[in-house]
């Protein structure tokens, strides 16, 4: 069956009672993580444009703001920002009757206040999401850490869902802006022939790949080219570990007038010098007080359990974040005495 080829070992109990769910009037409400990524903003945009086909009404209300990058994106402009708009935020989760939380599998990937208002709501929850060791709260749950990207997950269930004929160029541009970032222009090892059979079938229904390339990668500002320049000054290589780390201090932030997203990525360019497999970058956070962390593999090296490890964190086996809670050089400190401990899976 369809369902199956997709969604894998899933319980075709959960698309019924998605199904079921969606037959009648709901009060629903499209949860991204915290400081939200292409992938989140575009399964969220997706799955909400898609249920106005459907005839329902729903809200996205993300935990914080997300990149300037990323604001073109259809419908964008109706995203309730939780930090910013708390009480409508509140208000909208407090009068649910079913949550959608997507790109995420705890509700502590939200941050510590919206958690608390997912955790008092008496609406029924879907999980659609790609990443490790999901929790066990959502009435539905689709969960796969094969699939490349939630928006190709959220792209499979409308396919399921016999939906495909809904796809409007609106909601097939959020979908495939999701799966180009979510794997790096088709370049990480999630990407698979479904991955560009989905990709494929939303060009055919209105996506613009060359238009939605452009607006995600080419609309750097000055600043951040500049503030790229530090962290390439920053890149420390450790050949003998094939490790290569970026340092950011909040100092260099601040001088460079950093904004959110203008750092995405700049992780990725340790992965591209010859040799390297581990790539990882550190960014001085003053007003939450720590130091946040990204993590890039490639190959088998699971920057996943790296993280989950060593610093709070977790994801994929080749994407995973983390954070540490004492001073930058104290950080770097301690991931420095980490490396030696990773030598021989560093070097097979």
């Amino acid at each position: 069956m369809l369902y199956y080829r997709i969604f894998g070992a899933m319980n075709l109990e959960d698309l019924s009672t998605l199904e079921s769910l969606l037959s009648k009037p709901q009060s629903i409400v499209i949860v991204p993580h915290k400081n939200p990524d292409g992938d989140a903003i575009g399964s969220c945009l997706g799955l909400h444009l898609f249920l106005q086909q459907r005839g329902l009404q729903s809200k996205v209300v993300a935990p914080n703001d997300f990149p300037k990058f990323l604001k073109w994106m259809p419908a964008a402009e109706g995203i309730i920002v939780y930090e910013k708009e708390t009480q409508e935020a509140e208000k909208l989760l407090s009068n649910a009757s079913l949550i959608f939380t997507l790109d995420f599998n705890d509700f502590s990937r939200v941050g510590p206040n919206m958690e608390k208002a997912l955790a008092r709501s008496k609406a029924s929850f879907v999980m659609i999401d790609h990443h490790q060791q999901p929790s066990d709260y959502a009435t539905a749950t689709f969960s796969n850490v094969e699939k490349s990207s939630t928006c190709e997950m959220v792209y499979d269930l409308i396919e399921a869902m016999n939906g495909t004929a809904q796809l409007t160029p609106e909601i097939a541009t959020n979908l495939y802006a999701g799966i180009m970032t979510d794997t790096g222009s088709f370049k990480y090892r999630s990407t698979t022939s479904a991955t560009h059979t989905a990709a494929a079938k939303l060009i055919e229904r209105g996506a613009d790949n060359m238009d939605i390339h452009q607006h995600v990668f080419d609309s750097n500002s000055p600043s951040r080219l500049h503030l790229l320049g530090v962290a390439l000054r920053n890149m420390v290589i450790s050949p003998e570990y094939r490790t290569a780390y970026i340092t950011l201090s909040q100092e260099e932030l601040d001088t460079h007038n950093f904004k959110k997203g203008d750092t995405e990525g700049f992780v990725n360019y340790g992965l591209t010098l010859e040799g390297i497999i581990f790539a990882v970058i550190f960014i001085e956070n003053k007003d939450e007080g720590i130091i946040k962390i990204s993590f890039r593999s490639i190959g088998d090296f699971s920057v996943n359990q790296f993280a989950r490890n060593h610093f709070n964190g977790g994801g994929h086996d080749n994407a995973a974040g983390g954070r540490s809670d004492v001073s930058l050089p104290e950080t770097v400190a301690q991931f420095q005495k980490l490396l030696p401990q990773y030598a021989k899976q560093l070097n097979p």
